[in-house]
């Protein structure tokens, strides 16, 4: 990935008009007005590794919201196709249709090379422990790229960055507790001016 295409922290957060699954638009700064938010992309729909990345957050929906943050998830497929992905794999998670890839690009993920994507001992490792779980290797439904990398980020209430994570390959997502205990075990809904750590207050 070419490292200046990547948004930094306390970067402004681009504010992009996307879908819902029932093709309603909504403005990606509505859903950080209120409290800080957890950005997730997916890759294609066949991705074994955004299909665990998704039940991660899935089971781990609750300590996220009590960690103070709002959940998110853009994806590369139409409002009907993400409707039918987010009711098997993301239940209870509010799923974006982004088939242009304008917020994938916006946000700096761009398209990987094979080392990220296939030819990666790391990556073969996690598709396997993902197939004792159930979720089956398939190829990208039409229109949605297989190479497409993905990340996560988390967006402050005044739309700056507080957390890009790109990947370095397709299983590479953030571990759950880094997105629970925020940076330096300061919550994510205070602010990191001034002094920070877990004994400090807003």
């Amino acid at each position: 990935m070419t490292k200046n295409k990547q948004l930094n922290f306390n970067r402004n957060a681009p504010d992009l008009l996307l879908q819902t699954v029932t093709g309603e638009p909504l403005q990606l700064s509505s859903l950080w007005a209120q409290r800080p938010l957890l950005l997730a992309f997916t890759r294609h729909f066949g991705c074994t590794q955004c299909k665990e990345m998704l039940e991660e957050l899935v089971n781990g929906r609750e300590r996220i919201e009590k960690a103070g943050l709002a959940i998110a998830v853009i994806t590369q497929g139409t409002p009907a196709m993400t409707a039918e992905f987010a009711k098997k794999y993301a239940p209870g998670l509010l799923c974006l249709s982004d088939p242009e890839r304008k917020a994938y690009e916006a946000y700096g993920l761009e398209r990987g090379n094979l080392f990220q994507i296939f030819i990666n001992p790391k990556v073969w490792a996690a598709v396997a422990r993902s197939q004792k779980k159930g979720y089956a290797v398939d190829p990208p439904p039409a229109g949605q790229d297989a190479m497409q990398m993905s990340g996560t980020f988390i967006i402050s209430r005044a739309g700056r960055i507080e957390l890009p994570y790109y990947y370095d390959h397709i299983a590479d997502h953030p571990p759950l507790d880094l997105l629970l205990n925020g940076v330096l075990t300061t919550r994510w809904d205070q602010p990191f001016e001034g002094p920070i750590g877990p004994d400090t207050e807003e």
